[in-house]
């Protein structure tokens, strides 16, 4: 099997073209390749050790005990695998650990898992053969991806999601999507080495903080607008306050707050309310620490998804392999706890928000923003709605790093359940869109009925603009659920503002 490759030294890749060379792949290009809108090359210099890699492997487990390879698993790492039954060794070992359960995942989240699973394996420290790379590419450039189910895994290695990867390399086991790669022949010195990672995990995460960072830029937009809807302050957003106070996500969210709204650094205060209420006045300390806690799962996921941490880890300088817990994802887990947990405090003011636009005293309009006809409810639905999306998105937010597994006989007696952070991340991003798009309903129609004209040059107008457009604008008591799909929808349409 042959694969182009692409020298890193010669200049930028093409675009649509994302190289993978083991070390520098950005998250961002992880959803690329999932999503279909790249395709991979690995690196010239990547192959070569990947190549060197698997020679020494080879040489290291011929010479002695070496873990998975000349040895069985888990509990049975003190048993040795004679050498005539080495290759039978290699696919006993995917056929016994391909047991995961559950729902078949979504052809973009096993893509995912691909696209990581290669450009880790050209970090060069699995001891794999190439040709498991170039299978992997060949799969992502046509799309096809192995049937891979959902549960499997308690953050401590992806081995049932990745042993069905293998057995689908090796013929044993169905595709999706596009023309599967050429089956490879699989033996002792592929398998661990090919499932000792947590790809999965890592895909999915990187897909996650995708939508969830979008998510919440959108919702600064939607908190502009509802705080033009009730005649909020833009003091709350001077630039003295935060540098006073400079921790970075908060200092960026009051900077991009004041251009979304065409503010002055040193806004004049307003007549009328001294101070608005928390849902106004704390976005930048609210959702300064969720741009924070994405920041910091962003950098988390480079690391790994760049790492060489298979369980052993092949040195060819040293000619070593060294045994080691690299496999543990308690960074990633912690990292994925502390951003949902911070997202949930940005939806819980979006509902504080929403409660303030049904009040008279806000709005000077009617209570729940209700139109002429004697005690019209209007969007009174939608703090339940709201309230319930947000029950949802806290649930999801429960610390997955709390979980706890005794494993194979008691050698392995933790785990991190960076799997199921990764797995509840995916899962918030539907509630957190309702909660906002509640508000969003509701910020609209208060700027309707109260005819303000927002400057259409600046960000927060554009954004009005778009949700003018396409929310209905009838103000009678009538089913909200139509409205707030289009508007859950229309914040995908608010990040580039």
């Amino acid at each position: 099997m042959s694969y182009r490759t692409v020298d890193t030294g010669t200049g930028t890749p093409q675009a649509g073209i994302v190289v993978l060379d083991g070390e520098s792949l950005p998250v961002a290009d992880v959803v690329r390749l999932a999503r279909g809108t790249a395709r991979p090359v690995p690196g010239t210099e990547a192959m070569k050790r990947v190549e060197q890699s698997w020679d020494a492997a080879r040489e290291l487990a011929a010479s002695g005990r070496v873990y998975g390879r000349s040895t069985g698993v888990g509990a049975n790492r003190n048993e040795s695998v004679p050498s005539g039954a080495a290759a039978d060794h290699g696919l006993r070992l995917l056929r016994s650990h391909a047991g995961a359960i559950g729902d078949p995942l979504p052809g973009h989240e096993v893509r995912a898992m691909l696209a990581v699973r290669a450009n880790q394996l050209l970090a060069g420290g699995a001891g794999l053969r190439p040709t498991v790379v170039t299978a992997l590419c060949e799969a992502l450039e046509s799309g096809a991806h192995p049937v891979v189910n959902e549960f499997g895994s308690v953050g401590t290695g992806d081995i049932a999601a990745l042993a069905q990867m293998g057995l689908a390399l090796a013929g044993e086991h169905p595709w999706q999507g596009g023309r599967p790669p050429t089956a490879l022949r699989l033996d002792n010195n592929d398998a661990l080495a090919l499932i000792s990672s947590n790809a999965l995990t890592l895909g999915q995460a990187a897909l996650a903080l995708d939508e969830l960072r979008s998510l919440v830029d959108a919702t600064q937009v939607v908190a502009a607008l509802s705080l033009l809807a009730v005649d909020g302050s833009f003091e709350a957003y001077a630039e003295p306050v935060h540098a006073a106070r400079p921790h970075p996500g908060s200092y960026a969210v009051a900077a991009r707050s004041r251009r979304l709204l065409g503010a002055p650094e040193r806004p004049t205060p307003p007549l009328g309310r001294i101070q608005d209420p928390y849902g106004f006045r704390c976005v930048p300390q609210i959702h300064g620490p969720a741009q924070d806690a994405a920041d910091l799962l962003e950098r988390t996921i480079a690391v790994e998804i760049n790492a060489a941490a298979e369980n052993p880890l092949i040195h060819a300088e040293d000619m070593a392999a060294y045994h080691h817990g690299g496999f543990y994802m308690a960074q990633l887990a912690l990292a994925l706890d502390h951003f949902r947990l911070a997202l949930t405090q940005t939806a819980r003011l979006s509902t504080s928000r929403l409660s303030e636009l049904n009040e008279p005293g806000f709005t000077r309009l009617r209570p729940f923003l209700a139109d002429g006809e004697a005690a019209s409810s209007g969007v009174m639905i939608l703090e339940y709605a709201a309230g319930a999306a947000l029950g949802e998105l806290s649930a999801l937010s429960a610390p997955a790093s709390l979980g706890h597994a005794v494993l194979s006989r008691g050698v392995e007696e933790q785990a991190s359940f960076a799997s199921l952070a990764a797995r509840q991340a995916l899962r918030a991003g539907r509630a957190y869109r309702y909660v906002v798009g509640c508000e969003l309903v509701a910020s609209v129609r208060a700027l309707r009925q109260r005819e303000l004209r927002i400057d259409p040059d600046l960000p927060v107008g554009r954004a009005f603009a778009l949700a003018d457009e396409v929310l209905n604008p009838d103000l009678a008591d009538r089913p909200l659920t139509d409205d707030v799909e289009t508007a859950a929808a229309l914040l995908d349409r608010f990040n580039d503002l």
